[in-house]
């Protein structure tokens, strides 16, 4: 099972259940408004993206811990803005039984976000 992470906002998670499915692309970004694909990490990528996007957050987040055996929509491994590392992109809906777990994610005691280890995930 290999797994990959999503940020997401505690809020539009617990949407997706109403919904049917997760649509957030990253923050402030949806499926429904243009975006082509729902950004992932893997775990040593977590907080790079974290202290990127939601730098100035101040709503609670947490991990979605995709099996990428489950997911229904196509996953890509690629490197769009060239540099030098390559993320996981899932082209099209997230559907909710590949997400295998969801942990909090909180900002450490130095206020950024922390890393995230694979043995954290096992």
């Amino acid at each position: 099972m290999a797994l990959i992470l999503h940020i997401a906002f505690v809020e539009q998670w617990e949407a997706a259940h109403r919904a049917g499915s997760y649509r957030m692309s990253t923050r402030g970004k949806s499926l429904d408004d243009g975006a082509t694909f729902i950004h992932a990490s893997r775990p040593e990528q977590v907080s790079l993206v974290a202290n990127f996007v939601y730098a100035d957050a101040t709503e609670p987040l947490c991990l979605l811990v995709i099996d990428t055996e489950r997911l229904v929509s196509a996953l890509c491994d690629e490197d769009l803005d060239g540099i030098g590392m390559s993320f996981p992109h899932i082209y099209g809906p997230l559907n909710l039984d590949a997400v295998v777990d969801v942990r909090p994610y909180e900002r450490g005691a130095d206020g950024r976000w922390p890393d995230v280890t694979a043995q954290a995930l096992s």
